[in-house]
């Protein structure tokens, strides 16, 4: 039955309405999407920036010996409870690293308590009326005042809001991340190189193609219960440091590797690769010195990619007990640690609200870290990317 130009005409126009829907739709998920994450960031800036600025106050100290014996002694009564209980515990020590310190009194500007931070922000504070005027006093006068939080980035964990930073946490992090390079990525490239150039195509090696592509959706925290059952549980790997941690997350980013280097190497023309053989190069310096340097911008961002998400990992860590208090810093493989993300989560469970601004300021430091991996690897690809 033939159809008439009218008919046609109306199919077509429904299909152009279909069509225009279509795209009205992924429009606005797209604008939805987008809308979400920009209140996501303001939201994390509204209520992370203030974690980069902390209250300080200009205070009489009074070096005696009875401060030496009694830190609460160093300052006036009046200004006692506003002055942070940590610097308080800082005055023998540097009394005994300074001795010219005894027997004299300066005006110097401590860390203000953390209610006395909050209440400068004008957030809600447990203060009485009494340090409430006493605050505003020193206000008026230009003696109490935010500054820049360097507290924040050097010094670690503490249950005092004033006192907590993220060094500690960043170390770990660096350290974690150094044992998942180490092992990640050469383990995962020469994986990648046997499995595209060297192993047969046989139901063996297309096992582990298929094993290898699921491992890479898995829910991370199988691979921490992983970390704990091998390498805790069974080699002794000590608990909470860097070196499991570090563990498990090479287990986690290495299917990652694996694929990101098999897709470069796949990538490579194989004229290049019939060109090698017939100036007469054996397989394997085929693949070194040849293969391997045009297909490693896409190796280099694969692992860098890799080792992004590893970063942000929580869960895997949270299993092998790298959620540990660490006050200080420590630069050792084997001594406990913990990560932003992991410090980032145990702020996140803390009553004071003083840790609302330190867990979004750690998701901004966290965020930006990962911001910038990712830029970095669409950089190398850009730039040493080649097209055939």
């Amino acid at each position: 039955m033939r159809q008439s130009f009218d008919d046609i005409s109306a199919q077509l126009r429904a299909r152009h309405r279909r069509s225009a829907r279509l795209k009205w739709a992924s429009m606005g998920a797209l604008g939805l999407a987008g809308l979400f994450l920009v209140l996501f960031f303001a939201d994390m800036l509204v209520k992370g920036l203030p974690a980069f600025q902390q209250a300080q106050i200009q205070v009489e100290v009074d070096y005696s010996e009875q401060a030496s014996q009694i830190p609460l002694a160093a300052v006036q009564e009046d200004v006692r409870p506003l002055v942070s209980r940590g610097y308080l515990r800082l005055i023998p020590g540097r009394m005994e690293d300074n001795p010219d310190l005894l027997g004299t009194t300066r005006m110097e500007w401590v860390l203000a308590d953390g209610q006395v931070d909050q209440y400068l922000k004008g957030h809600h504070a447990k203060l009485s009326n009494k340090e409430m005027a006493v605050v505003d006093r020193l206000k008026e006068d230009g003696r109490a005042e935010l500054r820049f939080n360097s507290t924040f980035f050097s010094s670690g964990d503490s249950k005092m809001p004033e006192l907590a930073g993220i060094a500690s946490a960043a170390m770990g992090t660096v350290l974690t991340l150094l044992v998942t390079l180490a092992v990640a990525f050469p383990i995962g490239v020469m994986t990648a190189v046997y499995l595209e150039e060297f192993a047969p195509d046989n139901r063996f090696t297309q096992l582990i193609e298929i094993n290898i592509n699921n491992l890479a959706a898995i829910p991370s925290i199988l691979f921490g219960l992983l970390g704990l059952a091998i390498f805790i549980n069974f080699f002794g790997v000590p608990r909470s440091s860097p070196v499991v941690g570090g563990l498990t997350l090479a287990l986690m980013t290495l299917p990652v590797i694996i694929i990101a280097t098999r897709t470069a190497l796949r990538s490579v023309p194989d004229s290049i690769r019939h060109a090698a053989f017939g100036v007469g190069c054996s397989r394997w310096q085929m693949v070194r010195d040849h293969v391997l340097p045009v297909a490693l911008p896409g190796i280099m961002t694969g692992s860098i990619i890799g080792l992004a998400q590893a970063m942000g990992e929580t869960a895997p860590l949270i299993i092998v007990g790298m959620v540990a208090f660490i006050p200080d810093v420590t630069n050792s493989f084997t001594e406990a640690a913990t990560v932003l993300p992991a410090q980032i989560f145990t702020w996140a469970g803390e009553p004071d609200r003083a840790f609302i601004e330190k867990t979004s300021g750690g998701i901004l430091v966290l965020l930006s870290i990962l911001i910038t991996l990712n830029a970095t690897a669409v950089v190398l690809r850009k730039k040493f990317e080649r097209r055939w």
